[in-house]
């Protein structure tokens, strides 16, 4: 099949390889399935297997897609760091020492603490707590937390 003269095959081999650059300054994005799958139905198509034009094209060409994202998401997941996700909330960093980031003051929550190496919004219990300032958490508060410093 054809396009303004151009393969679809070569389209979607080219949106693929697209995709899976996407992937590689986006990590985590997750276009690296469907750019893998294009990539993979496009070789068919410049191989001359139609993929859409039978019921036997259909199978394979779905078959071919779906072997594909798996193998992509094993990769995925073979490469991907071993990390845990932050399991931290708000309501379980009270009494947890952190230090300030950008100033805390009592009247708004422009402020930020770091707390177990995640960055919080806060305010202070009283007075105003310059960055570098030790400061432990007391309650919490809608999205964010009230601190005050360490004496």
């Amino acid at each position: 099949m054809e396009l303004l003269g151009i393969s679809i095959g070569w389209i979607l081999i080219v949106l693929g390889a697209l995709f899976l650059l996407i992937e590689t300054f986006n990590p985590g994005f997750f276009i690296a399935v469907p750019g893998t799958v294009m990539i993979i139905l496009g070789v068919l198509f410049v191989m001359g297997f139609d993929v859409f034009g039978s019921t036997l094209g259909v199978a394979v060409g779905v078959a071919t897609a779906l072997a594909a994202a798996a193998v992509t998401v094993w990769l995925y997941a073979r490469i991907t760091p071993d990390e845990r996700p932050t399991t931290i909330s708000r309501d379980s960093i009270v009494g947890h020492g952190g230090r300030v980031v950008r100033e805390v003051v009592p009247e708004n929550i422009s402020g930020k603490v770091a707390i177990g190496g995640v960055e919080w919004s806060a305010r202070s219990v009283a007075g105003v707590l310059p960055a570098g300032t030790e400061v432990v958490v007391v309650r919490s508060e809608g999205v964010h937390v009230i601190v005050e410093e360490v004496r």
